[in-house]
C-alpha cells in the first residue's frame, strides 16, 4: 500500500496527522530545516513527537534538508546522531557532501533525498543511489508519465497537495540574491509571490492581474487513481506552515480515498469536502505539472477561500453583504479587490440586532474595521464552526489480544500482543485458593480490558483459570498498567543496530596557479575572450562550441534541467546538474557550476572523486567561510549577472501565447518589480531563467580570495558587447598584476 506521509509543523499538526490516518510524518528541528519560519521541535519535543508516532505506528522522516557550511559541520552530524540514536526512521537532506558522510558515518540511517536535491531524471537518481540514499522526492516539474518511466531501484515519492515553488526546487537563488535570506537554507521570503510587471523592451504589457510568479496549490485528489496505480511509494502533503485544521481535514480525505481504492471502491469527493479544502486554504487549485496543468494564479498570492457575498453599501459603521453562503461569529472574510481582511467579531441583521450566523440569502451588517469604502466580492478565509469540529481528535485505538494464566499455587500470567507481533509478559504472586470469595472470570476479565485513555483497544482474552482462585483485583490493575508501558515501550524501541563509524577528515588542498575564465553568450563576447588571452570560457550554445573549441580552452554549458542526455564524449562540459556529472564524468573534462551548491569541504571531496577540473562554488557562500575551504580547484564568480530561478513555467508562454517564435524573439523582456528593478527573462529549450537586475562585482575582493587559495576567477556575461567584456577582463587583470 501507498504511504500517506503528512507534515507536522508543530506538536498540535502532528497528532492531528497520526490521529487523522498518516502512515508517515515528516518534521523539523530548530535547525538545518527548510521550513526555519514553522515552529519545528526543539530536541525533547522530538523524542516525545518520535515515540508517540511510533507508538501508533506512524514513520518519522526528520528535514535536514538544507546546504551546510564548513564550520556547521561538526554540529550538524552531531544533530544527525542524536535523531539515529533516538530511533527515527529516517532523515531528508540536500547537501550532496553530508549525504555521503552521513551514510559512511550512520550507515543504518535511511537517507531521503529531498526535491531540493532537484531529482529529475535517471542520471541523477544513480548518482545519490551511489551516495546510499534509499528514497527521492521527485522534482514537482516531472509529469506523471515521467515518474512511472523513472527506471530505478529506489523508492519514488511525489508531492500531491499543498504549495508549489515555481522555480524547480534547489535551482532558486531569488530569496538569497535578492531578499538576502536563502532558501536552500530554509530562509525563503517567497520573492515569487510578489507582483511584477512585465516588460517588453521599455513597454508595458498589461497581463490583466500583478502575480506573475504565484503558483496555485497543487491538488490531486481528482487524479487520486491515476497515481495510486502509478506505482509511487510515498504521497506527500505540503504544509507544515499551514494550520492544524489544514492537517487534519486534508490527511482525512487523502486516508479515506486511499482506503477506498485498495476496497475497490469508487473514489467519491463531495461539494462539502471541497468547499470545505478552499476555505482551509486554497490560492486556486491545479493539478500541476503531474498532469500537464496551469500553475500560476496571476490574480492573487493570498490565501482566497471561497466566495460567500458581495458587499451592497457601506458607511463609516457598516459594511453591508448579501450572502451567498453561510456565515459564522468568528468567521475570517476578505474582500477581494480592496485586499483587505477581518475577523467577523460581530454579525447584524438589517435591523441592527445581534445574531451569531446568517444563512445564504440574508442581508447582514458587520462592523467596518478595514474602513473599506467600495464595493466587493467577500470571500471567507476562515470557518470558524468548521475549525472548531476540527480541533478535537482521538488517535485510533490499537487492537491487542490479551492472555491470562490463572492457577492455583502458580504465579499470575497476563501477556498482551499487538498486531505488528509485540508481545510483553508480566508475572504476578502465588495465587491462592480460595477460601471466602471467588476472584471471577468476568472480574478478570473486566480489569484487563479497562484500558482507558491507553492507546490499546483489547478485541480477545484467552483465559485460563481455575474456578477456585482468589486474585486481588488491584494485584490485576497493577500488571495491567505494566503491561501497557511494557508494550509501548516494546513498540517505539530501537528495531536497527547503532552503527556509528568514524570518517577521516577531508584533506585541505590550495592553489596557486591564477586562472580567469568567463562565461560568454554570443561570439562577440568569445572573441573578446580570445584577444585577451583568458584561460578558459564557457557556452551555453554547442555549436559555438565546437566552432571554437581549438581556438580556445572552452567548455559546454550544459542545460540545468536535462530530461534526455545526448552523446558527448570527450568533450569539456559544465554540468549543472549531479545527474550529467554521473553521465559524463568518465570520458569528460568536468566543471560543476554553481547550481550544484557547494558550500564545504565534504562536497568539495566528493566532487572531486568525480574528476572533476573546477568547481564553481555557491553564490550564497559567506564569504568568511572560504578560509574553512580546501580551495585548490574551486572557482569564485568576481563579476557578472547571476540567475535567480529556473522554471519550466514561461511567463511569456502563458500572459502573451508567445511561444513558437521563442528562439527568433530578438525582444527583451523583464519582470519589474514595485522598486522598478527589472529582471531579465531568458528562454532556451522550453527552459525559462529569471536573471538579477544588477551584476554583481567582487573584482576587490580578489585579494581575499588569493590569500585563502582561490585562484581561478569567473565572469558571468549577458549582455555585454566586445568593448565592454574587454574593459573588465583589462581591469581584472591589472587587479590581478598589482597583488
Amino acid at each position: 500500500m501507498v504511504e500517506l506521509l503528512v507534515p507536522a509543523g508543530n506538536m498540535e499538526m502532528l497528532y492531528q496527522a497520526v490521529c487523522n490516518g498518516a502512515d508517515a510524518v515528516y518534521l523539523g528541528g530548530k535547525h538545518f530545516g527548510a521550513r526555519a519560519y514553522s515552529l519545528n521541535f526543539s530536541n525533547d519535543e522530538m523524542i516525545s513527537a518520535i515515540n508517540y508516532c511510533h507508538t501508533y505506528g506512524v514513520k518519522v522522516y526528520v528535514t535536514v534538508n538544507t546546504i551546510i557550511f564548513e564550520s556547521e559541520t561538526s554540529d550538524f552530524l552531531e544533530y544527525v546522531e542524536f535523531l539515529y540514536k533516538n530511533n527515527v526512521d529516517a532523515v531528508i537532506m540536500q547537501d550532496i557532501g553530508m549525504i555521503d558522510m552521513v551514510h559512511k558515518c550512520f550507515p543504518n540511517l535511511e537517507i531521503h533525498a529531498s526535491t531540493q536535491c532537484h531529482n529529475h531524471n535517471e542520471e541523477g537518481v544513480k548518482f545519490l543511489e551511489k551516495l546510499g540514499v534509499k528514497r527521492v522526492v521527485l522534482a514537482r516539474e516531472m509529469s506523471l508519465d515521467e515518474v512511472k518511466k523513472l527506471d530505478t531501484n529506489l523508492e519514488k515519492e511525489i508531492f500531491v497537495y499543498g504549495a508549489l515553488c515555481v522555480s524547480y526546487s534547489g535551482l532558486c537563488l531569488f530569496s538569497s540574491l535578492n531578499g538576502g535570506r536563502s532558501g536552500n537554507r530554509g530562509c525563503c521570503v517567497a520573492c515569487c509571490r510578489l507582483p511584477y510587471k512585465l516588460v517588453k523592451n521599455d513597454t508595458y504589457i498589461d497581463t490583466k492581474g500583478d502575480y506573475l510568479l504565484s503558483t496555485k496549490e497543487l491538488n490531486t485528489l481528482s487524479n487520486l487513481r491515476e497515481i495510486l496505480a502509478s506505482g509511487v511509494t510515498s504521497l506527500k502533503i505540503e504544509g507544515r506552515m499551514k494550520s492544524p485544521f489544514y492537517v487534519c481535514y486534508v490527511t482525512r480525505i487523502f486516508r479515506r480515498l486511499i482506503d477506498d481504492y485498495y476496497s475497490g471502491k469508487d473514489l467519491v469527493i463531495s461539494e462539502e469536502e471541497i468547499k470545505n479544502l478552499k476555505v482551509l486554504f486554497n490560492r486556486e487549485f491545479t493539478s500541476g505539472y503531474l498532469f500537464n496543468d496551469d500553475v500560476i494564479n496571476i490574480d492573487s498570492s493570498n490565501h482566497i477561500g471561497i466566495l460567500i457575498g458581495k458587499v451592497i453599501s457601506v458607511d463609516n459603521k457598516y459594511i453591508k453583504i448579501l450572502l451567498s453562503d453561510d456565515i459564522y461569529q468568528e468567521d475570517g472574510i476578505r474582500f477581494k479587490n480592496s485586499n483587505l481582511g477581518m475577523t467577523v467579531n460581530k454579525i447584524y441583521n438589517e435591523k441592527g440586532l445581534l445574531i451569531n450566523s446568517a444563512k445564504k440569502g440574508d442581508v447582514i451588517l458587520v462592523d467596518n474595521k478595514v474602513e473599506l469604502n467600495c464595493n466587493d466580492d467577500v470571500f471567507k478565509t476562515i470557518d470558524n464552526k468548521l475549525n472548531k469540529q476540527l480541533e478535537k481528535y482521538e488517535a485510533k485505538k490499537i487492537k491487542i489480544t490479551a492472555k491470562v494464566v490463572a492457577k492455583v499455587n502458580e504465579n499470575l500470567k497476563i501477556s498482551f500482543m499487538d498486531d505488528d507481533g509485540n508481545e510483553v509478559l508480566v508475572e504476578g504472586s502465588v495465587i491462592s485458593k480460595a477460601q471466602n470469595r471467588v476472584t471471577s472470570k468476568n472480574e478478570i476479565l473486566e480489569k484487563i480490558s479497562k484500558l482507558g485513555n491507553t492507546p490499546f483497544k483489547l478485541v480477545a482474552c484467552d483465559l485460563v483459570c481455575d474456578d477456585d482462585v482468589f486474585i486481588p483485583l488491584s494485584e490485576i490493575n497493577n500488571l495491567r498498567r505494566n503491561l501497557v508501558t511494557l508494550l509501548i515501550d516494546e513498540r517505539i524501541s530501537l528495531k536497527r543496530d547503532i552503527i556509528i563509524n568514524k570518517v577521516s577528515a577531508c584533506e585541505i588542498k590550495k592553489n596557486n596557479i591564477v586562472k580567469i575564465g568567463a562565461l560568454v553568450r554570443c561570439e562577440e563576447q568569445l572573441q573578446a575572450l580570445i584577444d585577451n588571452g583568458v584561460d578558459y570560457a564557457y557556452v551555453d550554445n554547442y555549436d559555438l562550441y565546437l566552432k571554437y573549441k581549438d581556438k580556445i580552452n572552452i567548455y559546454y554549458r550544459l542545460p540545468k534541467v536535462i530530461t534526455s542526455f545526448a552523446d558527448y564524449n570527450d568533450e569539456n562540459i559544465l554540468v549543472t546538474e549531479v545527474g550529467a556529472l554521473n553521465r559524463y564524468h568518465l570520458n569528460n573534462n568536468i566543471v560543476v557550476d554553481y547550481s550544484v551548491p557547494v558550500l564545504n569541504n565534504r562536497t568539495i571531496d566528493l566532487l572531486t572523486k568525480f574528476n572533476v577540473d573546477r568547481i564553481t562554488i555557491s553564490p550564497e557562500m559567506d564569504i568568511l567561510e572560504y578560509k574553512n575551504l580546501s580551495t585548490s580547484k574551486l572557482e569564485v564568480i568576481v563579476y557578472g549577472r547571476l540567475e535567480l530561478m529556473t522554471m519550466k513555467y514561461c511567463p511569456l508562454k502563458q500572459l502573451l501565447n508567445n511561444c513558437a517564435n521563442c528562439s527568433k524573439d530578438n525582444n527583451k523582456y523583464y519582470l519589474e518589480d514595485k522598486m522598478g528593478n527589472r529582471f531579465r527573462i531568458l528562454r532556451d529549450n522550453c527552459l525559462t531563467t529569471i536573471m538579477h537586475f544588477k551584476n554583481i562585482c567582487n573584482i576587490d575582493n580578489i585579494s581575499y580570495y588569493k590569500e585563502v587559495g582561490i585562484t581561478n576567477y569567473r565572469l558571468d556575461f549577458l549582455d555585454e558587447d566586445y568593448d565592454s567584456v574587454d574593459k573588465i577582463i583589462k581591469y581584472v587583470k591589472n587587479v590581478l598584476r598589482m597583488l
